[in-house]
């Protein structure tokens, strides 16, 4: 039974947002963007660019799309948080992406537990717009798809997604730079990320995969490219793993 044909999630319904949400979205865009500024990708804020973001108003869900589509093929669609594994990884093998359409409250600007709009529409939702990085998030979730009953590979996946996505770090220019959603939507992730208290190690799939994340602290690791096409090799590295761990 497939269960990405049975749950339809509701549209993002914009006209909903109150002032005070937009407000919000503007307090969080703007001293995000003045925290990530110098450190930010080019691949994040390239696609941040191309989707016309800005800290106005909340993004419109049909508006984003328009643009991604033409950008990369992919789009977004609203969830009302974390979804199973077994819509997620289908849906995103179809080049969808779930974004939360919630917003966190004011006195909740600093740390949230669950992922909400800002962390999925301005930490994520650029990405898409990455050639690369949008295909390795299809070719990753192409894998998953094939093994949603493992949950061994299951958990290598997702550490591969977390160490990358979330919080993955990149050479340019000789500079350390940043394109993990996790720490760009995060003012203290984003000063801990590059301070001397962190730990930022080479990219290694491998040690990827041996490595458990946490989600209630900052990472007590950085996996860092030397530039965005390591994660053209990554899903055939991955895919190596798995056939030797379970055989």
């Amino acid at each position: 039974m497939n269960l990405t044909n049975e749950i339809n999630y509701p549209e993002q319904q914009y006209g909903n947002y109150t002032g005070t949400e937009h407000d919000i979205w503007a307090l969080l865009y703007a001293r995000q963007m003045d925290s990530i500024a110098a450190v930010a990708s080019t691949h994040f804020s390239n696609g941040l660019s191309l989707l016309g973001f800005t800290s106005k108003l909340i993004p419109d869900f049909s508006q984003v799309n328009e643009y991604l589509n033409q950008a990369t093929g992919w789009t977004i669609y609203a969830v009302p948080g974390l979804i199973p594994n077994d819509i997620f990884f289908h849906r995103m093998a179809s080049k969808a992406f779930g974004a939360t359409c919630w917003l966190r409250k004011m006195e909740q600007l600093d740390y949230l537990e669950e992922p909400d709009m800002f962390h999925d529409v301005f930490g994520h939702v650029p990405l898409l717009a990455d050639p690369v990085i949008s295909k390795f998030l299809e070719a990753l979730a192409g894998v998953a798809i094939n093994y949603l009953d493992n949950e061994m590979v299951i958990e290598y996946i997702a550490r591969l997604y977390w160490y990358t996505i979330e919080f993955g770090l990149i050479k340019e220019d000789g500079k350390m730079k940043i394109y993990g959603a996790g720490i760009l939507s995060s003012i203290g992730e984003t000063k801990f990320c590059l301070s001397t208290a962190a730990n930022p190690i080479p990219f290694n799939v491998n040690q990827i995969l041996q490595t458990p994340y946490i989600k209630d602290s900052f990472q007590k690791q950085y996996f860092v490219l030397d530039n965005i096409h390591q994660l053209e090799a990554a899903v055939g590295e991955l895919k190596k793993y798995i056939d030797q761990s379970i055989h």
